[in-house]
């Protein structure tokens, strides 16, 4: 018999990829952080000595949720301002209490809660956007789990940087400071383009292309930005980068509300990917991605759940529901989407948009063991007829058991391993009482 770490046989087993495929009494096989096999449970028994051998028996085995954009230090503003358009949201409520809270401690709290409450909802691996992307660093590492770090560039001055020169110089450091921990990669995100000019924004694909990283962007995300684009010099915000040479592969663009036929085309063209973050448009009426029509043209859609100050949670599960059910609606078409379609943006199309398809997303030999337990026998999950259907459709966060990424157990029977939930909760009461005493 052959000698692993992790032995974590499960009811059912669902690898992403092949696309579609539902494994039954199967179990994962996990040495030195990656997944060495997938195989039937019996045949797994015969074949490692374990270890440590975890059996869940109502469960589904799958790759743990990517959140492919989201603000993560922001959970602190949950439900500070709600039910308002997006542009009253930011600069009349948000930007200010940014401007009066925003810190390394404000960030590194922010980011353990975010992380916390991630987990406990099946998210392995999240994208943040944010400033002081060291402190969001050392807390994604404190807790294991794997984070894609935005740098974030605006030609505004806040708390962070004063200008793109010095937002670019800090995201840099900050990169180079924890570019050796392998849970940790980066993104360059300029903000928007309502905020960053187009000096900096060739800047960023230079480095991009230098440097070998994504880049992060919100784009489209509302009717009136497109308008007053338009306005300005006579071009949509996505011509305007195309025009800078930002239009292709290494391109993450988030939102994407506000897109004609020919737009869903040049981003097939490109080869961009897509996060969509659908509870959150939904929230703040920025209007409606076209996933179908994206999908169609041979789009990477991931799924985002942006930040718990417009969402207001970080509720991947309650996202790939959300986004579902919404693309059949705009396409008036109810075979749009499908369950295992949605899980697969959740998951392989989100790595996959951050360029780490090769090593997560999916239950593969080779990867890395990032993966969840989610209960599937539940009296509301009953009866079971297939279980990609039932995760979709009718599984909350709370159904979550277990996850593990590289091959370390994070959460088990839905305690946290890494983090310390009373001292989150005390530390968001501080937080609370100070913003809104």
């Amino acid at each position: 018999m052959d000698s692993i770490d992790t032995l974590i046989h499960a009811r059912f087993v669902l690898p992403i990829e092949p696309h579609g495929t539902v494994l039954a009494r199967h179990a994962v096989a996990i040495q030195d952080g990656r997944i060495v096999a997938v195989l039937p449970s019996a045949e797994a028994s015969a074949r490692y000595q374990a270890a440590e051998v975890v059996h869940r028996d109502q469960h589904a085995l799958l790759p743990g949720l990517v959140n492919a954009h989201t603000h993560l230090a922001m959970t602190l503003l949950r439900g500070l301002a709600d039910d308002l358009p997006l542009e009253r949201w930011l600069t009349d409520h948000v930007w200010p209490a940014e401007t009066r809270w925003v810190s390394h401690g404000f960030v590194g709290d922010g980011a353990e809660l975010a992380i916390a409450e991630s987990l406990r909802g099946g998210v392995t691996c999240v994208n943040d956007m944010y400033f002081f992307p060291d402190a969001t660093a050392r807390a994604a590492a404190h807790a294991g789990i794997r984070a894609s770090l935005g740098l974030v560039v605006l030609d505004l001055p806040t708390s962070w940087a004063r200008d793109a020169d010095e937002y670019l110089h800090k995201g840099l450091a900050a990169r180079d400071a924890h570019r050796n921990d392998p849970l940790l990669s980066f993104m360059l995100a300029p903000h928007a383009p309502y905020s960053v000019s187009d000096a900096a924004f060739a800047r960023i694909g230079v480095l991009a292309a230098e440097l070998e990283v994504p880049v992060h962007v919100h784009l489209h995300e509302t009717a009136r930005e497109v308008a007053e684009a338009e306005a300005r010099d006579g071009r949509r915000p996505l011509a305007r980068l195309d025009a800078l040479g930002l239009l292709g592969p290494e391109l993450l663009a988030v939102h994407m509300t506000q897109l004609t036929a020919a737009e869903v085309a040049l981003c097939a063209e490109r080869g961009l990917s897509v996060a969509h973050c659908p509870e959150s448009n939904l929230k703040l009426a920025s209007g409606f991605c076209p996933v179908a029509a994206l999908l169609a043209a041979g789009v990477e859609v991931a799924l985002g759940t942006d930040g718990a100050a417009s969402n207001n949670d970080l509720d991947m599960f309650g996202e790939l529901r959300t986004a579902a059910l919404l693309a059949k609606a705009v396409a008036r078409d109810p075979t749009v989407l499908s369950a295992h379609a949605a899980l697969r943006m959740a998951t392989l199309s989100g790595a996959r948009a951050l360029g780490l398809g090769r090593q997560i997303g999916s239950l593969e030999a080779g990867k890395w063991a990032d993966l969840i337990a989610v209960e599937v026998g539940s009296l509301e999950q009953q009866p079971l007829y297939d279980v990609a259907s039932q995760l979709c459709y009718a599984t909350g966060r709370e159904r979550v058991s277990d996850a593990w990424v590289a091959g370390r157990a994070l959460l088990r029977d839905r305690g946290l391993l890494t983090l310390d939930e009373e001292a989150l909760l005390v530390r968001a009461a501080e937080w609370r009482q100070r913003i809104r005493p």
